[in-house]
This record gives C-alpha cells, structure tokens and sequence, in this order.
C-alpha cells in the first residue's frame, strides 16, 4: 500500500502547532541569556515563561478560532 500524496492544509496545521510551542520556549531561552548578561536570575526566565505562557496560550486560540471556521465554513453532512 502507498500513501497518497500529503494533504498540505493538514500540514499547516502542523506547523502552525510546532510554531506556537517555538513561541512559548523562545522567551524562556532570551530569559536565560539575559539571566547570564545581567546576573539578574532568575527574573529574566520568570518573566520569559509568563511572556511565553500568555503569547502561547493566544496564538492557541486564535488558531483555534481559524481552524474552526473553516472547518465550519465547509460543506454540512448531516448525521443521521
């Protein structure tokens, strides 16, 4: 059995979730370099992982809201 071709919406979606944990860990690292600059440890990091938490947690909703409205936009099958 062969696999047909990758759907390439399916795809986005991956990558838009591989996106939006990159978002969430990027602040924590930027917390920890300024942590080793400043030796200001550890608010660099706490406040990194608040800022990485919340830009997180919204990009998640938005593209939720994204995702859902076009899956609802699509045609309607009727359960019976």
């Amino acid at each position: 059995m062969t696999a047909g071709p990758p759907d390439s919406r399916e795809f986005g979606k991956y990558f838009a979730f591989a996106q939006v944990g990159l978002e969430m860990v990027a602040p924590i690292v930027v917390g920890v370099l300024i942590d080793n600059y400043c030796d200001s440890a550890p608010w660099g990091v706490a406040v990194g992982a608040v800022l990485g938490l919340a830009g997180g947690l919204w990009h998640l909703v938005v593209l939720a809201k994204r995702f859902d409205e076009s899956n609802s936009s699509g045609p309607r099958r009727n359960k019976v």
